[in-house]
């Protein structure tokens, strides 16, 4: 900087000195040539500290590296809250190395936790050795190893689960149940194998109340029809506790085996209204008139859950006779989250009529912000080249008028748009964003020309880079990446 700055003032001395007449100076010239020594100045200031905005820049992912490599556990945490705000994986590889030579509670949970909740591979030995050498890892350890290895699917964790629920260590048994199906389902063999485990634990062990109910969760996880049998007679069974009864339902509706359906339409039946509910819930997997006539009942329960679920399993199902039933739910049911998922159904089956009705809800300005906002994710999910240039009218519409909850939401859903075909309009509106947005704009931006492969907006992406804000510096990095743009 010392240098940056000798240098700027040999630059004043030369434009203030008359090179062919040294000595003349007059009081005009020395104005102008100290209006030309202040403009040459701010403009050497002004490329001094983009310099120093792309050097800072460039610092960004070295300090990064450095904090997994020498930092505390309270910094390791920050980090990873960041990369998760970010969406990013690219530290993926140096957590991984992290790990695997810790036994840092707080580390370990919390890199496991970032893993698990995108269903990240890569941890699966370090997770297993928890819990085999578990006497040696804090407890909190060992429930985030068992979390992790659910989420993952890993089948080869299976063998250390049944291990570690045999020894009946009362501490981890409700997380190891609940991990050991999921763990089990990505092999079918293995999953039946599981199942019978469960099964055979539920009926022959004594797993405690507190236990049964992960258990017939696991049961259904496993996706295997081993389990149907006991599932339906817990289910049917009008004397067992209503969380059991509950649990097996939804258990019923994972495994998706015809020979539960007649249990989960007697439950339609039933005058428990939380075990109505969670059977309508339960039908989307099944097939047959006698199940969409269930659905299409069940729109009419005062009951707002079996509305809602009846609203799920057309979703689920794409069921076009629902339409006429989901357009009433969602223009006039007095439960918003009932309208919420009516709107989504609609979304899903997205026939003709279900598009028009879509359509009517988003174009109505009288309309909630929030049924307008989730009738325009829908149509941008169906229907995104057809709707683009209505939901900019829309998004413009709404800053113009300070409306700006309902704009920031018309701003998420053209992020997160991909376009089919033309993608003229939305690279329009991406470099416009790019230009000229704030932050909130430029970041969705880059997601745009991420998603719709918008490579010739190169140079707006790449100014990107200039900027102070690092979450917008890095997103402009991973966007550049992506399509691969030279940096």
């Amino acid at each position: 900087m010392t240098k940056n700055l000798s240098l700027h003032n040999q630059h004043c001395r030369f434009f203030t000195t008359n090179q062919h007449e040294p000595t003349r100076t007059t009081k005009d010239s020395g104005v102008k040539v100290r209006g030309v020594c202040v403009v040459r100045g701010l403009l050497f200031l002004f490329t001094v500290l983009c310099s120093l905005f792309t050097v800072h820049a460039q610092d960004i992912e070295p300090s990064r590296l450095a904090t997994i490599k020498y930092g505390t556990e309270t910094e390791i945490a920050a980090l990873i809250q960041s990369l998760r705000t970010e969406g990013a994986d690219y530290l993926d590889d140096e957590l991984i190395t992290l790990i695997e030579n810790t036994r840092n509670q707080k580390i370990l949970n919390g890199v496991f936790a970032f893993f698990g909740d995108r269903e990240k591979s890569g941890l699966e030995e370090r997770a297993i050795r928890a819990i085999e050498e578990r006497d040696d890892e804090a407890n909190e350890t060992v429930f985030s190893s068992i979390d992790y290895l659910g989420k993952v699917k890993s089948a080869k964790a299976v063998p250390a689960l049944m291990e570690l629920l045999d020894a009946q260590e009362r501490r981890f048994m409700n997380a190891a149940f609940r991990a050991i199906g999921r763990a089990a389902s990505s092999d079918k063999e293995l999953a039946d194998e599981a199942a019978e485990y469960l099964l055979d634990y539920y009926t022959e062990k004594d797993p405690g109340d507190d236990n049964r109910r992960d258990i017939i969760i696991s049961i259904g996880a496993t996706g295997s029809a081993k389990g149907v049998s006991l599932l339906s007679d817990l289910a049917s069974n009008k004397d067992e506790r209503i969380p059991l009864r509950l649990a097996a339902l939804d258990a019923l509706s994972k495994v998706g085996d015809p020979a539960g359906l007649d249990a989960v339409l007697e439950c339609v039946g039933t005058n428990d209204p939380n075990v109505r509910s969670a059977a309508v819930a339960a039908l989307g997997p099944f097939s047959g008139d006698n199940v969409d006539k269930a659905i299409l009942d069940a729109f009419r329960d005062s009951y707002y859950r079996t509305r809602i679920a009846a609203a799920q399993a057309a979703r689920e199902r794409k069921l076009a006779a629902a339409v006429p039933y989901l357009k009433f739910r969602a223009e006039r049911d007095d439960v918003p989250t009932v309208r919420d998922e009516a709107i989504r159904a609609l979304g899903a089956i997205a026939g003709e009529e279900a598009i028009a009705t879509l359509d009517g809800l988003f174009t109505e300005r009288k309309n909630s912000d929030r049924v307008r906002l989730i009738s325009a994710e829908m149509l941008m999910k169906s229907s995104s080249a057809k709707y683009l240039l209505r939901l900019i009218v829309e998004m413009d519409e709404a800053r113009s008028k300070n409306q700006m909850p309902l704009y920031n939401g018309f701003l998420k859903v053209v992020g997160e748009a991909k376009i089919e075909g033309d993608t003229k309009e939305m690279e329009n509106l991406t470099r416009r964003f790019l230009q000229s947005g704030g932050i909130m704009e430029r970041l969705y931006g880059l997601d745009m020309a991420a998603n719709n492969d918008l490579k010739n907006l190169s140079a707006e992406i790449k100014a990107q880079l200039n900027d102070r804000n690092e979450s917008l510096v890095r997103k402009a990095r991973r966007t550049a990446e992506k399509l691969g743009i030279e940096i």
